[in-house]
């Protein structure tokens, strides 16, 4: 399998929404998994295969480059812009801002849900981190 292919110009917040605005660290797409750097307190893409990075506080709504701001859905229901299968767990991955099923996550990643689609379109976004490395 492989991480979802979420188109940009697709990414919707449904009407349950908690959305926040903040400001980018870097080039961020919408429907990338992205997390709050407590350090500089701007916006980055989560990532897996990082240090410091394997978390996920929401996911972005629209692009920003570094320094522009930028929305974030922290919670509810997103029409991701991507297929999904529905009743399927979705998981932060290797990729930044990247989202794969769980059969994706490998030794050393850290399952961090991200949310589970309620249909084929729409992801419920419910991050979790139990704070372990598989």
């Amino acid at each position: 399998m492989a991480d979802i292919t979420v188109t940009p110009a697709n990414v919707l917040p449904g009407t349950n929404a908690g959305i926040d605005s903040g400001i980018a660290g870097e080039a961020i797409a919408a429907g990338k998994t992205i997390y709050l750097n407590a350090t500089t307190n701007r916006w980055m893409l989560s990532d897996n295969n990082g240090t410091g990075t394997r978390q996920v506080h929401g996911i972005a709504l629209n692009a920003a480059s570094a320094g522009q701001p930028v929305a974030i859905q922290m919670s509810g229901d997103i029409t991701i812009g991507a297929t999904l299968v529905a009743g399927q767990d979705y998981w932060l991955s290797g990729t930044p801002g990247g989202i794969c099923p769980r059969a994706d996550l490998t030794t050393g990643m850290d399952p961090v849900l991200v949310g589970i689609a309620k249909t084929t379109a729409v992801l419920a976004i419910s991050p979790i981190d139990p704070g372990v490395t598989l």
